[in-house]
């Protein structure tokens, strides 16, 4: 293994290779120092092994007295106190370039085996495709992925990310620096935890009704399950039941299997498009060509209605609307819990803190007489409020 050179101006041995120079004993290797900024290179190995300065980059502003020691002269043909300043070439780089020698492509290579490690490491195919989507954002900011502290600068320095998606890129890259053997000290991001965006039904069904068959399909699926959108995807015609009316959920991200009901409406829009192909929704090549597809019929239908509302709609709001709706109506969290797959309660008592805004909504009431009309309201989605003089109140979104 090739010894690391020391710097001779502070003795560190964080020191990077910062390409060749050509002498008169021929090329020799230059040198650059990350903690005084000194760059330096060693002399042809046919002569001593002593290192030569090459250049000094100094950092401090032009009107501080050290900078005036060092890159100033003072002319003594001049008279008394007036000075003649010799203007002094330095050569400012970043710490970049003479950081690593890898190139754009080389690091995108190496990202590739990262990716690759992970998937042999038993990660999910969502956690590699975005942490790979993260480390390619890091190399078109032009970062150094072996360099920590280059790392920790580009993160700090984007003003325009969030707090969470900082953490996020945190998180990405310490996995990266656990597989490529640096040390570093994660920074601290704390992002403030907000409560998700809540639609209104009928904004779901109105994105539903612009959307085309397939993708209609897949928020009604959505609305009616709470499943999240790689479990919709995966779906297969031998997970849908159509006569019992069910469907089965294989999940992802260690949650738990789940066979729930789905309507008549789901039914019939699965029907319309039913092929011999094993997979549900075959129009689309990954999951990440169907969210596009998406995004475009969510922006036609919300410039459509003239409702800004419908484009936070995400796959993974359906999956917030529809726990919060089960909440509340039978207030039940394990029932919820089931319904989402989760196995830490803790993630589900979220939706207990969602305050549903129903106040000023508008209800059908029907009144009910006997068990048979109580039983009728209640498969067609009416919920019991009370029973005055013998008869059942019900009531159900307009």
């Amino acid at each position: 293994m090739t010894k690391v050179p020391t710097c001779p101006q502070c003795g560190s041995t964080r020191t990077w290779k910062d390409g060749t120079r050509q002498t008169e004993n021929g090329k020799t290797q230059r040198y650059y120092c990350r903690e005084c900024c000194y760059r330096f290179s060693e002399t042809n190995s046919n002569h001593s092994n002593e290192l030569r300065t090459v250049q000094t980059v100094h950092r401090l502003p032009l009107n501080t007295p050290s900078t005036l020691l060092f890159d100033r002269q003072i002319c003594a043909s001049q008279a008394t106190e007036t000075k003649n300043l010799v203007k002094v070439e330095t050569r400012t780089e970043t710490r970049l370039a003479g950081a690593t020698k890898l190139s754009k492509s080389e690091l995108k290579g190496k990202i590739i085996e990262f990716l690759w490690w992970m998937k042999k490491e038993g990660y999910k195919e969502s956690t590699i495709f975005s942490r790979g989507q993260r480390l390619k954002r890091f190399v078109n900011l032009n970062a150094n992925l072996y360099d920590p502290e280059h790392i920790k600068e580009i993160i700090a320095t984007q003003d325009t990310w969030s707090d969470a998606r900082k953490e996020g890129m945190v998180y990405t890259y310490d996995l990266f620096a656990q597989w490529a053997g640096l040390n570093w000290i994660k920074p601290h991001y704390k992002p403030i935890r907000k409560l998700p965006f809540i639609p209104q039904e009928r904004e779901i069904d109105d994105l539903i009704a612009g959307s085309n068959k397939q993708i209609s399909a897949f928020l009604q699926i959505g609305k009616e399950t709470g499943a999240r959108a790689g479990e919709i995807f995966n779906l297969t015609w031998f997970d849908i039941d159509l006569q019992n009316k069910t469907i089965n959920i294989t999940p992802e991200k260690g949650s738990n299997p789940r066979i729930l009901k789905i309507s008549n409406k789901l039914i019939g829009m699965l029907s319309s498009f039913l092929n011999k192909e094993t997979q549900i929704f075959t129009n689309y090549k990954s999951l990440k060509t169907l969210r596009r597809t998406f995004q475009r019929y969510r922006q036609r239908t919300a410039h459509k209605l003239g409702n800004p509302r419908i484009q936070k709609i995400t796959f993974h709001t359906l999956r917030h609307w529809k726990a919060t709706t089960e909440y509340h109506q039978t207030k039940d969290i394990l029932h919820v819990m089931k319904l989402l797959g989760h196995r830490n309660i803790k993630n589900t008592l979220l939706y207990t803190q969602l305050i549903k805004q129903e106040e000023n909504e508008e209800y059908i009431s029907k009144v009910a007489q006997t068990i048979d009309e109580g039983r009728i309201l209640i498969e067609a989605g009416f919920e019991y409020v009370c029973e005055i003089q013998g008869a059942k109140l019900f009531r159900k979104h307009k």
